[in-house]
């Protein structure tokens, strides 16, 4: 990685809101713990972590534009939900603004909404530290987070991907086939 942690953080301090800004701190530090009870790099995870929502610099209304940009396949759930775009934006944002040289870390952040197929630790790392950094709540986040502490991670994952698709389905909202993908693939694998 070109740039050092301090210089994206503060990169990252002068393009977010201050509330989305210390949310991504909360996720960097969450992830890292959650690396180190896992076995993954920590570096790689804490990186992940701070620069998830990197791409929340732009307004939600300029996101398929930003992605269009990027070669990005806009499928119609992202046109009807252009927020869901931050992620894979954000993925390619890494190294054009951050320096971050790192296909693990990329792959982490793109994934880090709505999850996906084959998702590595890192990835479900990413994905279930923004779901409980300490600034969220809402209803079920402590359960999600003491799960964090005793629980291993396909079961915190599966856990955390079974709330939130209760959530937007009792909201009569979308559900993204890639977060369908990444519940059945732990469903599937854990059945053995």
């Amino acid at each position: 990685m070109s740039m050092d942690y301090e210089s994206m953080r503060s990169l990252l301090q002068k393009s977010l809101k201050p509330s989305r800004y210390e949310h991504s701190l909360g996720v960097a530090e969450t992830a890292a713990a959650l690396a180190r009870r896992f076995g993954v790099a920590e570096e790689q995870a804490r990186v992940a972590g701070l620069l998830h929502d990197c791409a929340r610099e732009f307004p939600n209304e300029n996101l398929i534009a930003e992605a269009e940009a990027r070669q990005i396949v806009v499928e119609p759930i992202e046109r009807q939900m252009p927020l869901l775009l931050h992620a894979y934006v954000g993925a390619r944002l890494v190294r054009e603004k951050y320096g971050v040289d790192d296909t693990a870390v990329s792959q982490a952040i793109w994934r880090h909404t709505v999850g996906g197929a084959d998702m590595t630790k890192l990835d479900k790392i990413i994905w279930f530290a923004d779901m409980i950094e300490p600034r969220r709540d809402y209803p079920g986040v402590e359960e999600l987070r003491a799960l964090a502490q005793t629980a291993d991670l396909d079961a915190m994952v599966l856990a955390g991907l079974t709330q939130s698709i209760i959530f937007v389905a009792q909201r009569g909202g979308l559900i993204h086939p890639a977060t369908i993908t990444a519940r059945n693939e732990i469903l599937l694998r854990n059945k053995g």
